[in-house]
């Protein structure tokens, strides 16, 4: 009898123990059993080991999935033989912009001249003070007008990622002519991929009275009606181009920044070669080919592809020819991105986050002047490639003077800014620097104070290397640069 009930309590206690772990091996297989397609409550922190609250898992699990339905969309495509460095759920697919059709007979249309009517060439040298180009000619030419296809044969036929990152781009502007800036405006929204093109950033800088009534609300209201999200962001002062792209560069959402002047005009493709260089590698910044548009006539003129980023000892940016062994490190092959020690620094698309991590902008220069050579050090010193596209072309109007005036006046605020790179970049090339500026030595060099020591700090903690630009970049041109 005994043992009879002793046999039913020990069934009873092994069934309740198996229905126990039975439980537990239930629970355990659903908590984990589906992280490969994100359905597994736990898959949040997995792989990383890490402890979540039940709050943090439901979030990171509806985080999973929907980059995982990003993924799925692409599943389409064939991606092999392409290298990304963002993840690709946050890649966008893209289809190249229909050409701008051309209306022959309208003043400019691909990129034509337009000359002065007889009768009005007093009244065009009146309005040409304004902003120093042909106010008459840009006036009369329509702000979607027609530019020929002006890249090498090459770089027409040329493949580029079908996933690729997106864009904001940020336009300083002081004083502009309403046509030359919203032809700006309209030749990036009618040449640019529009699942690339996140927004457009218009930072006023401090624009003056007698240009408020159009550039005020009357803009603000025009750039409502565009097609694409475009931003007025403006200045309380005068802040300069550095501090107020810097305004612009925070306000983005995209994953690249493109900084462009506000009298350019983009060509048939010129985006996808920034965005794929940039799209296979984070540090790479890349500028296009830089077009002459005439301030007399507004002529669209193709510059040179043969040309790269150089500078003389006063550190003014000059263009020089693309050495020999540029380009037979290229293979011979002109479509190919060149490598180039500086920049222009008006035009270029660089990774929002790599922009962060090498400091961005030196917010203590002044006005404009200098900053292209500070960041083309700062890109190549921190870890970064500096490159031009031969397969970009923007046009940019260049003026043989500034129209805007500079609190201190242009020569001491280009020069001050000038002597802020060399003390901060050159490491013992600023000796030489200011051996060469003796001027500067009394006037700037002493002045900063404890700036120097704060930056240099910087420097080193962006664990940037020294001199790289002059004596690993320009090793060939150095006695020229002298």
């Amino acid at each position: 009898m005994f043992r009879s009930r002793l046999r039913v309590h020990t069934c009873k206690i092994v069934l309740i123990t198996s229905m126990v772990w039975f439980a537990m091996d239930v629970a355990v297989i659903m908590y984990y059993s589906d992280c490969s397609t994100g359905s597994g409550w736990g898959c949040g922190r997995i792989e990383s080991g890490m402890a979540t609250s039940p709050r943090e898992g439901r979030a990171d699990h509806h985080k999973g999935r929907a980059i995982r339905n990003h993924q799925s969309e692409h599943e389409d495509l064939d991606l092999s033989g392409w290298h990304f460095d963002y993840p690709v759920g946050q890649l966008k697919r893209w289809e190249p912009r229909p050409t701008v059709p051309d209306h022959p007979g309208l003043p400019g249309e691909m990129g034509k001249p337009v000359r002065t009517p007889p009768g009005q060439e007093v009244l065009m040298k009146e309005k040409f003070k304004l902003n120093q180009f042909n106010l008459l000619a840009s006036d009369s030419i329509s702000l979607n007008r027609s530019l020929p296809d002006v890249r090498l044969e090459g770089c027409k036929s040329k493949n580029y990622p079908p996933l690729m990152p997106t864009t904001s781009i940020v336009i300083v502007f002081h004083n502009e002519a309403w046509s030359t800036l919203l032809r700006t405006v309209w030749s990036i929204i009618q040449r640019s991929p529009r699942p690339l093109l996140q927004e457009i950033l218009l930072v006023d800088d401090a624009s003056e009275r007698e240009c408020i009534d159009y550039l005020g609300l009357e803009l603000e209201q025009y750039v409502k009606t565009l097609p694409v999200s475009v931003k007025v962001l403006r200045t309380v002062e005068r802040s300069g181009l550095i501090r107020a792209r810097l305004l612009g560069a925070k306000e983005v959402t995209g994953q690249v920044i493109t900084f462009l002047d506000a009298h350019v005009e983009c060509t048939e493709g010129w985006l996808e070669p920034l965005l794929a260089r940039i799209a296979e590698d984070r540090t790479r910044v890349v500028c296009p080919i830089i077009d002459v548009i005439s301030d007399e006539t507004f002529e669209y003129v193709t510059a040179s592809d043969m040309t790269w980023g150089g500078f003389n000892w006063k550190l003014n940016f000059r263009w020089y020819r693309v050495p020999q062994r540029e380009m037979e490190r290229r293979g011979g092959d002109r479509t190919q991105p060149l490598k180039t020690p500086t920049m222009a620094g008006g035009l270029f698309a660089i990774d929002k986050e790599y922009f962060e991590k090498i400091g961005r902008y030196d917010e203590g220069m002044d006005i404009w002047g200098g900053e292209n050579l500070e960041m083309s050090f700062r890109i190549w010193q921190c870890g970064g490639t500096l490159e031009i596209s031969p397969c970009s072309h923007v046009g940019h109007v260049f003026r043989d003077k500034s129209p805007y005036s500079f609190p201190g006046g242009v020569v001491n605020v280009v020069m001050k800014n000038s002597a802020r790179v060399a003390e901060v970049w050159m490491d013992e090339w600023r000796d030489f620097f200011f051996e060469m500026n003796p001027e500067l030595e009394g006037s700037y060099h002493s002045s900063f104070g404890r700036w120097w020591s704060n930056s240099s700090s910087l420097v080193g903690a962006l664990g940037c290397l020294e001199v790289y630009g002059i004596d690993a970049l320009v090793p060939a041109q150095t006695e020229a640069l002298v």
